[in-house]
C-alpha cells in the first residue's frame, strides 16, 4: 500500500503550531514514508521549515478570523487530488472548508462548529481524558478507537548555524558571556504577563552574576523590552521587533537558559531543549506546559487561577506578581 499523503490544517498561534509537530511525528511513525503538508498562516511557514518531517508548508492566504469563502474554495480546488486525508486542528467551521472543497476522502477533526458533512471522520473531544493540547493534536493522528490519552512525541525544531552567524554579526551580539533570554510578551493578553519590574529585577541579578540578557519578542513587545532595559541598565539587549520568528529560533538556541511567560516563544524554547523557566498564572500548565524535560514551571495555583482571561478580572494579577525574581533566580541556578 502506498504511503498516504496527509494535509494538516494548522492552528493560528505560535505555541500551538509548535505543538502540532508532535502530530507530524506521530503520523510519520505510523506511516513511514508518508508525505505530511501543513496548511497554515503565512507567518508560520519559516517555522514549519524548521520542523523535521514537514514536507511543505502551504500558505492560507487569509488573516485570522477571516471567512473568505471564495478564497477557500479556490484554494481547495487547487489542492484537489493531492491528499488522502486531512486533519483539521482548529475547531471552527471555516477551518474545515478547504479540505472539503479539495475533495479529500478522509477529513478528520473533533466535533466543533456545526461541521457535520465537512468532516466525515468526526471525533468527540473528551477534555477530561485529553487535558493537554498536545494530546488532542496527537489523538487526531491515531485511529478513532485508540486508547486515550495517547503518548506523544515532543516537538523539535532545527537550527540554522549560518543564520545564527549572520545574526550575531548584524546585531553586534556575542556569546562571550552566558546568555539568558527573557521573553516578556504574551500575545493572548496582559493576564499572562509577568510584571515588567520583575523581569527588570531578574535582569539586574543576572548581570551581577556575570551573565548577559537578550530580550526576545515581536514588534508588539518592543515597549516592554525598552522598559526592562531602562530599569536594568547595561548588559541587556532589547531585540524585540528586530528579528523574524526563525531568527528568534536561532538566537534562543544560543541561550544558556530562558525565562518566559506562557507564550509561543516558550514552546519554541522547549522544542529547542533550552533550559526554561515558564511562568504561569491565568493559564494552566496542565493544558499547555512547555514540552521539555529541561523546563521548570512556576505556578502558584491561587483560588482565582487559572481564569483563562485576557485581562485579570480582579485587577491585581497576583497569580504572577507574587512569583518573585528571587524564586526564578533560584530555579535558574539549578537548571
Amino acid at each position: 500500500m502506498n504511503a498516504p499523503r496527509i494535509l494538516i490544517v494548522g492552528p493560528a498561534w505560535v505555541g500551538d503550531m509548535v505543538m502540532a509537530h508532535s502530530l507530524v511525528q506521530t503520523l510519520l511513525q505510523r506511516h513511514p514514508g508518508a508525505v505530511v503538508d501543513v496548511l497554515a498562516p503565512g507567518w508560520s511557514l519559516p517555522l514549519l521549515a524548521r520542523m523535521p518531517g514537514v514536507h511543505e508548508g502551504i500558505e492560507m492566504p487569509l488573516g485570522h478570523g477571516k471567512f473568505g469563502l471564495a478564497t477557500r474554495w479556490r484554494l481547495g480546488r487547487r489542492l484537489r487530488g493531492r491528499y488522502d486525508q486531512a486533519i483539521i486542528l482548529p475547531g471552527s467551521l471555516k477551518s474545515a472548508l478547504v479540505p472539503f472543497f479539495a475533495g479529500i476522502p478522509q477529513r478528520t477533526g473533533f466535533r466543533g462548529e456545526h461541521r457535520y458533512g465537512l468532516i466525515n471522520d468526526m471525533r468527540p473531544l473528551d477534555k477530561a481524558r485529553l487535558p493537554m493540547t498536545v494530546q488532542r493534536f496527537t489523538a487526531l493522528g491515531l485511529p478513532a478507537h485508540a486508547a486515550m490519552p495517547p503518548p506523544y512525541l515532543r516537538p523539535r525544531l532545527t537550527v540554522d548555524p549560518a543564520n545564527q552567524a549572520r545574526l550575531l554579526r548584524e546585531l553586534s551580539l556575542d556569546t562571550a558571556l552566558p546568555v539568558i533570554a527573557l521573553m516578556p510578551g504574551a500575545e493572548y493578553g496582559p493576564a499572562k504577563q509577568w510584571p515588567l519590574a520583575h523581569f527588570a529585577e531578574l535582569a539586574r541579578r543576572l548581570i551581577e552574576s556575570g551573565r548577559q540578557v537578550w530580550i526576545l519578542g515581536s514588534a508588539k513587545d518592543r515597549a516592554a523590552g525598552e522598559a526592562i532595559t531602562s530599569q536594568a541598565g547595561a548588559g541587556v539587549r532589547n531585540l524585540c521587533g528586530q528579528t523574524r520568528l526563525e531568527d528568534a529560533v536561532d538566537l534562543l538556541a544560543l541561550a544558556q537558559a530562558a525565562v518566559t511567560n506562557d507564550s509561543g516563544l516558550m514552546h519554541v524554547a522547549a522544542a529547542l531543549d533550552v533550559p526554561t523557566v515558564a511562568l504561569f498564572g491565568s493559564s494552566s500548565p496542565a493544558h499547555t506546559p512547555p514540552l521539555s524535560e529541561r523546563a521548570k514551571v512556576l505556578y502558584l495555583g491561587l483560588d482565582c487561577s487559572p481564569c483563562f482571561k485576557r485581562v485579570c478580572p480582579l485587577g491585581h494579577t497576583r497569580c504572577l506578581s507574587e512569583i518573585h525574581p528571587s524564586q526564578v533566580m533560584d530555579v535558574l541556578q539549578v537548571l
